[in-house]
């Protein structure tokens, strides 16, 4: 049996998106790493990736744009991301759309996001600017967030990615003849 290897990479700011990252590697069994997105290693050698960040003006942290890219084509990966907005407004999935995008020819297998609290200052920020109006409105809400259900459901998606992989790689090794 081939031991698969699992990387959960992540971009935290206040520390929301780090909270669900230790929640997923936690929750997967193996051979698991948990690495900040900047001090990722090779990624070769994974089987798996679970890739988290936060959504900031509305998309994708440059940072994580840049990772996603880097990513070898073929990669099994898993994303999720933490938001202020509430869960089903279009604003809560538009970055992780783009971040799909990002990832180009990689095997996306899923996604998860959940509400995130933010930072005063963002939020003083966002405040002052017409244009991100609505979404202010909905911040202030998300401050207990991410809770308990939002880090259980984070488990319930780590570990069903973690199968999805496994199914995608039984698969993959019979067509081949491989065992």
């Amino acid at each position: 049996m081939v031991m698969s290897r699992t990387l959960v990479a992540y971009f935290s700011r206040t520390g929301n998106t780090k909270l669900v990252a230790e929640s997923i590697h936690q929750a997967l069994d193996g051979d698991r790493t948990l690495w900040p997105i900047d001090k990722a290693g090779p990624l070769d050698d994974f089987d798996l990736i679970f890739i988290g960040f936060p959504v900031q003006s509305h998309s994708v942290p440059y940072p994580v744009e840049q990772f996603l890219k880097s990513l070898p084509a073929g990669m099994k990966i898993a994303l999720f991301s933490t938001h202020g907005a509430f869960p089903h407004h279009p604003m809560a999935r538009e970055a992780l759309e783009y971040a799909a995008v990002l990832t180009g020819q990689c095997r996306l297998l899923g996604t998860f996001h959940c509400r995130g609290k933010l930072s005063l200052q963002a939020l003083e920020a966002f405040t002052r600017s017409p244009e991100h109006q609505e979404w202010t409105n909905m911040a202030p809400s998300a401050a207990s967030h991410p809770d308990t259900h939002d880090l259980a459901e984070a488990v319930i998606f780590a570990r069903h990615m973690k199968a999805r992989s496994a199914e995608s790689g039984e698969a993959s090794r019979s067509k081949t003849g491989r065992s």
